[in-house]
């Protein structure tokens, strides 16, 4: 299955919006009101969709602030508020032209706002709102991997560059297609139906290469260079966040077909399937690796799942879902064991894990379990060498450019605070103000 838009392909092949209706309409009033129906339910769907997606912020919220210590709190709020803000502006002003308009890609020569997109249509209007929350979606991820020593007014320049260049760019290669544009990794044949790629390992791969610049946070590894554990301050609060993503994410992969037809449920089915396994999956590895069903693994796991399915989520089988899912629950385990113990690299929330590392395994499993072109089902091995190559394209991308981004921002305005605001936390220190007034204990830790 692919994403399909019967409604513009309809009227581009008529040629025109104008053209098709006025034939449509003398030739066959019945059928000229059944498409203005069916176009109107895509938009209608498509923006409630985008709606849910947007409440993911939320979610993205309480997860990084729930595992994170109470004195950073508020700058969690702030960060996760500033990348959905300044991400509209940017992507709306040169962020969609470059990805979605016929002088889209690297050397394009969109303008502003709608510039090389015909802006025409209604449903051009409702492809930029959801197009949006994916946009803010990808910059919101590496607030978590960078949270409780970054320095707010440099993470406000990270936010800006990744919604106006850094994702646009690459979607363009994967997803330009979709509206005016034209993508080199589409023409090969990737798949990415939702965004395993394109949204959460190019957020994920930006995080790990923000933690590394940033590096960890005080008293994180002692002179043996042994990780300490820094427990959040409110499981409960991030276990709030992981149901309002898993919520949200009924919009992010079933809004994805951007019609209101029977595939919507059959993608919510997989994608609620993987999840499910992912958490399971995450719960049972720990239980059995740390004696225990650690609650936080097992959130994370839930959210591996959830990324994992979002490329294939159109095109596998309910089984298929639940392997993938059950694969992503076991990688997120071990990808936070590798980054934090072996690698030395401070992700507070686990977001390279989830994200990074998931959204390859999900883009590298359309490869294996898609029921067309899959290994598994026949396909051989070129769908997943197509996937390889985007997954491998979107780690050059994403990291290399967040390497010298986040670089330039330290060696600039600066990217990290002094240590006397680290100890006293972020919230006194950045914003002048508490989350828990009259109920929080300070510490040096």
């Amino acid at each position: 299955m692919k994403r399909i838009f019967p409604v513009i392909a309809f009227l581009m092949l008529a040629g025109g919006p104008v053209a098709c209706a006025a034939e449509t309409a003398a030739s066959d009033p019945f059928l000229a009101a059944k498409e203005e129906i069916q176009n109107n339910i895509n938009i209608v769907w498509t923006c409630v969709a985008a709606f849910l997606v947007f409440f993911m912020q939320a979610g993205f919220a309480m997860v990084e602030a729930g595992f994170t210590r109470a004195k950073n709190a508020v700058n969690i709020i702030m960060k996760n508020l500033m990348d959905f803000s300044v991400g509209s502006l940017a992507f709306f002003l040169v962020g969609f032209g470059l990805m979605f308009g016929k002088t889209n890609g690297l050397f394009g020569t969109t303008l502003f706002g709608l510039s090389g997109v015909e802006p025409g249509s209604d449903w051009n209007w409702t492809f930029l709102i959801f197009q949006t929350v994916f946009a803010a979606t990808a910059a919101t991820i590496v607030s978590g991997a960078m949270a409780e020593r970054t320095k707010f007014v440099g993470y406000l320049v990270y936010s800006l560059l990744i919604s106006l260049f850094v994702y646009p760019i690459f979607g363009s290669w994967a997803w330009g297609g979709l509206l005016d544009g034209s993508g080199w990794l589409e023409k090969l044949g990737f798949l990415d139906f939702a965004g395993s790629t394109v949204v959460h390992s190019i957020g994920g791969w930006l995080a790990l290469s923000g933690a590394i610049v940033l590096g960890p946070r005080l008293g994180k590894y002692g002179p043996d260079r042994r990780p300490k554990a820094i427990p959040g301050h409110n499981i409960t609060l991030a276990a709030l966040g992981v149901f309002i993503l898993w919520f949200g994410w009924f919009g992010f992969n079933p809004g994805s077909t951007t019609t209101g037809d029977g595939s919507i449920g059959y993608i919510a089915v997989t994608t609620n399937l993987a999840a499910a396994a992912g958490a399971i999956a995450a719960m049972f590895t720990a239980w059995i690796v740390v004696k225990k069903p650690d609650a936080s693994m097992a959130l994370n796991g839930a959210l591996a799942g959830l990324v994992s399915i979002t490329a294939p989520c159109d095109g596998v089988s309910p089984m298929g879902a639940i392997l993938i899912g059950l694969i992503g629950g076991v990688l997120v385990f071990f990808a936070v064991l590798f980054f934090d113990r072996a690698v030395k690299v401070d992700d507070p929330v686990g977001a390279v894990s989830v994200h990074g590392v998931c959204g390859a395994w999900g883009t590298l499993s359309c490869g294996l379990f898609n029921m067309e072109s899959g290994l598994f089902y026949g396909g051989g091995f070129k769908q997943l060498g197509v996937q390889a190559l985007g997954a491998g394209t979107a780690f050059v991308w994403a990291f290399g450019l967040g390497l010298l981004m986040f670089t330039a921002i330290k060696m600039t305005i600066g990217l990290r605070v002094t240590e006397e605001e680290e100890l006293k936390g972020l919230d006194i220190g950045e914003h002048g103000m508490e989350a828990y007034s009259g109920f929080q204990i300070f510490s040096t830790m």
